[in-house]
């Protein structure tokens, strides 16, 4: 009889439990729909203020300031999750079907900001060190010429190295960052370029040096590229701190190495990413010229060549549009600290 009685008082807890969480849930949901609706209201608000700002050039761009560490605000803390969510890409969907990758948890998102950092900077000395090491084995153990065997596993590793950027920033892209399309874009073209190299057969003797003249000019450019990245990490972190300080960039937001740091260090970085874009393009210049004369007949290396020049011209006008970006709101700061100097001593 204990036993009935034990198991029958368990039964009704277990009812009382379940009708107290529907009741909460149903409770819950109408706040959460009422916030999203309050949320929504606001945010409709402060982009239709922001673009009567942009508009209307006799305003105080302070007020433009003000406006935007209240946005900021808006998206950079709990509410955020009340936010109308951006639409996820179809890489996303590609891979993980319908799933919501969006975070209800500020926390939650920082931590995949985190894990996206850490994953950038350990591919950045990999992305150095691993065509660093082809190089040096082709010339003191491999007599000049590549196996095809390491180049291909490297071209693999490239192959996961840029799928899992592109699921990364799609990740904290629908998570509120501000990544730009074009980096989404140029990581889908790098993919492309790293599953055709790994059809590219690799020939050797007799003419090894020849035949592999773009693969060693592709090696060059990836090592240079991998102490650019290197660059991008250490002077973006500073660069988004001092930002977030100022309440002029979310906490979710990423920086990219051309925008970063201070004066110095922008005069030190761009000149090398300049360097390697020009580097760039001229290795798909001459995989191009290669496959259209002749001297390497696989369709291969034709892709590969424009791919090169795509991905090589994308990022020059995605950096000198940074850089132009830059100068505008170093003029907005200039006329408003003007503005403020002439009301003060008026």
């Amino acid at each position: 009889m204990e036993v009935e009685e034990e198991v029958k008082r368990m039964v009704e807890e277990v009812k009382e439990l379940h009708d107290s969480a529907a009741s909460f849930i149903s409770s819950s949901s109408h706040q959460e729909l009422t916030l999203r609706q309050k949320a929504s209201s606001v945010d409709a608000s402060l982009r239709r203020l922001h673009s009567t700002l942009a508009s209307d050039k006799s305003l105080d761009p302070k007020l433009e300031e003000d406006l935007h560490r209240a946005r900021c605000m808006l998206a950079d803390g709990d509410l955020s999750s009340f936010l109308p969510s951006k639409p996820q890409g179809r890489f996303v969907r590609m891979f993980l079907g319908p799933v919501n990758v969006r975070a209800s948890r500020k926390d939650i998102q920082l931590k995949v900001k985190e894990e996206y950092n850490s994953y950038r900077d350990k591919t950045a000395l990999l992305f150095l060190f691993f065509p660093a090491a082809l190089m040096i084995l082709r010339s003191f153990y491999w007599d000049g010429c590549l196996p095809a065997f390491p180049v291909q596993l490297y071209e693999a590793w490239l192959l996961f190295l840029y799928a899992g950027l592109a699921m990364r920033e799609n990740v904290l892209r629908a998570n509120g960052s501000d990544i730009r399309p074009w980096w989404l874009y140029h990581h889908y073209c790098a993919m492309g370029m790293a599953l055709v190299s790994l059809t590219w057969e690799i020939k050797g003797q007799p003419n090894c040096v020849q035949k592999q003249r773009g693969v060693h000019l592709f090696l060059q450019w990836a090592m240079m590229q991998g102490v650019a990245m290197l660059l991008q990490n250490r002077y973006q972190r500073q660069r988004l701190y001092t930002r977030i300080a100022l309440g002029k960039a979310k906490r979710m937001d990423v920086v990219w190495g051309e925008t970063a740091g201070v004066d110095g260090q922008l005069w030190l970085l761009c000149p090398i990413l300049f360097i390697l874009q020009g580097f760039q393009a001229y290795v798909g210049v001459l995989l191009l010229r290669a496959a259209l004369t002749g001297v390497v007949a696989e369709w291969q290396v034709m892709v590969c060549g424009i791919l090169l020049v795509v991905m090589a011209v994308g990022n020059f006008i995605n950096t000198v549009e940074t850089l132009m970006a830059k100068s505008r709101v170093k003029a907005k700061m200039k006329k408003s600290k003007s503005r403020a100097e002439l009301n003060h001593t008026s």
